[in-house]
């Protein structure tokens, strides 16, 4: 959510921020709203002072009772009556302008390279040669089960389209994959947590999933919980409404979790293979950090990213996304893509992000500064990684002629030493 008193302050930068996003906001209404708000609140103080003062009054007139009692209580009454219906029209002016800053997107930061959409999405970095191959190489969807590592036919009897079941060394891949990048953040430092999957409505709004994106999250009506599309939601909302140490900053956790998406309307869903499917595994990064120092996390965390698919190989690039594709809480992020041989096109792997102060602000996360008053803090998160899209790079990269696929030596130890899937 926004800082209303920054657009006050400033209302031609988020102007112009919202307008690079390509974000249609009425700012001079928001202004007007915003006003009306500050206006009521004032009024509501006023007559709860008259209020006061007309109270006091009455007491010394009690004893001697007569037309000045009668005329005292009636003008309380009366000021009681008008601070309550001010009251309860700011409550629904404020409800309305509180709605409104839900919908809209945090500003992106000055460094974010204007554009309109991923077509102006710059590479920031590439790393490793493409695999070159004695043969056509297959593309997962055909490798594995070939393999009989993966099914989608049953995927799709249990569930329907998007979705997918591993079996056999498919399944036990998929968990050495999760095994070893959970390894390799707590090997940076991190803390791993075990959060649920379901999480209720404000958890959502929190991190910026509701409202705007109410229509890509599976609902659980009865209870009135949704699944998580990512485990950025609960990790970043178990500190919702506190407020942290300074001297514990950054803080730096991970969590393995399933993550939901109904994906409306995305284009291809029902496409061959699981480059796009409604429930997948993903390991996520997120840092509570301070505002003096949130950009230079995000490249720290941008570089634990990069670390896992260079120790498993896999040739891949990092884009800085443009204003236009930006997502709708970050003020700054990076895609890294990894190169899939099989059909020969790059496969998004993971984003990393800074949301500033937009995420804190929602969830109420605040720390206490040096001066000992409470701040917001700057939230980052990043995959670290998608499960689906690495596996599908690792099978294709490291595919063999005769259709068996070589195990990366960094998943070895968690494969009782396997070296190679064959048939």
């Amino acid at each position: 959510m926004i800082d209303l008193a920054a657009l006050r302050s400033s209302p031609d930068s988020f102007r112009k921020a919202w307008g690079d996003r390509g974000a249609s906001v009425d700012v001079d209404a928001l202004l007007a709203h915003d006003a009306r708000v500050r206006e009521l609140k004032t009024r509501a103080e006023s007559l709860k002072a008259e209020l006061n003062q007309a109270s006091k009054a009455i007491g010394p007139l009690a004893k001697a009772g007569g037309t000045a009692l009668e005329e005292a209580k009636a003008k309380a009454r009366a000021l009681g009556d008008q601070q309550k219906a001010v009251d309860a029209e700011r409550e629904a002016v404020e409800k309305e302008l509180a709605d409104k800053l839900l919908y809209l997107p945090n500003p992106c930061l000055a460094e974010v390279p204007l554009g309109k959409d991923a077509a102006d999405n710059t590479v920031a970095s590439t790393w490793g040669d493409e695999p070159q191959f004695a043969f056509a190489p297959k593309a997962h969807w055909d490798l594995a089960p070939a393999l009989g590592i993966m099914d989608f036919e049953r995927g799709a009897k249990l569930a329907g389209s998007g979705f997918v079941t591993l079996r056999g060394t498919g399944a036990r891949l998929s968990r050495a994959l999760v095994a070893w990048f959970l390894d390799q953040h707590l090997a940076n430092g991190y803390t791993e947590w075990a959060v649920p999957y379901l999480v209720s409505p404000q958890i959502m709004q929190g991190t910026g999933q509701l409202p705007k994106f109410a229509d890509q999250l599976y609902r659980c009506k009865e209870d009135d919980l949704l699944l998580i599309p990512t485990a950025e939601v609960p990790v970043t909302n178990l500190h919702a409404g506190e407020i942290l140490d300074g001297a514990s900053l950054p803080l730096k956790y991970c969590a393995h979790t399933p993550c939901f998406r109904r994906e409306a309307g995305a284009a291809g869903i029902g496409t061959r293979g699981m480059t796009r499917v409604h429930q997948f595994d993903k390991v996520e990064m997120v840092w509570f950090t301070t505002a003096e120092r949130s950009r230079a996390d995000l490249e720290t965390m941008r570089g634990h990213a990069e670390a896992l698919l260079k120790g498993l190989g896999l040739r891949h690039r990092v884009l800085r996304l443009c204003t236009g594709d930006t997502g709708f809480s970050s003020a700054c992020t990076f895609d890294l893509e990894v190169w899939s041989p099989g059909t020969k096109s790059w496969l998004e792997v993971s984003s990393c992000s800074t949301f500033t102060d937009f995420q804190a602000r929602r969830a109420g996360i605040r720390v206490r500064g040096t001066d000992g008053k409470p701040q917001l803090v700057h939230t980052l998160n990043g995959s670290g990684l998608a499960l689906p899209r690495c596996l599908i790079a690792v099978l294709e990269t490291y595919q063999q002629a005769d259709g068996s696929v070589i195990v990366p030596p960094v998943l070895r130890p968690y494969l009782g030493g396997l070296e190679k899937i064959a048939k």
